[in-house]
């Protein structure tokens, strides 16, 4: 088993911090390396299949495996022995810790789940959502039911 846990400091409470993050429609803004994704249900809930279509026309399908409203998600991919989690800490009522976890079962984390470039998502992520946070009209959250 290999895992790698990073964190960073964002400018908003965890609760705006989980409800960016979880959105599909969000997730092209911070991830470079996906053009679409979606889900096949509207609210996320454990068992919500998440699918992504990447620069390369390629797709990866995560399920939720794990999840606390406003607090923490976790996704596993489809075929695959990688597991993701997101953790939202809070730290004040504008401020949270956002961890980001990976592990894969067997074998070695590799593109594009490296330190590098989980750190620059991290910090995208962090960017994107502060300056969402700051002008609402560049907030897009789901309708939720």
């Amino acid at each position: 088993m290999m895992e790698l846990r990073l964190s960073v400091r964002v400018e908003t409470s965890a609760s705006n911090a989980f409800e960016f993050t979880i959105n599909p429609d969000n997730t092209p803004r911070w991830v470079s390396g996906i053009v679409i994704e979606h889900t096949n249900e509207t609210p996320t809930r454990l068992g919500t299949i998440y699918k992504n279509q990447g620069l390369d026309g390629s797709c990866r399908e995560f399920s939720i495996t794990a999840f606390e409203p406003g607090a923490m998600f976790e996704m596993s991919e489809k075929n695959s022995d990688i597991h993701v989690k997101y953790t939202f800490k809070p730290l004040g009522d504008d401020q949270c810790e956002l961890e980001y976890y990976v592990r894969v079962d067997s074998g070695d984390l590799s593109e594009p789940f490296t330190e590098d470039n989980i750190q620059n998502i991290l910090i995208k992520l962090k960017e994107v959502i502060e300056a969402a946070t700051q002008d609402p009209r560049n907030l897009i959250y789901r309708n939720r039911d």
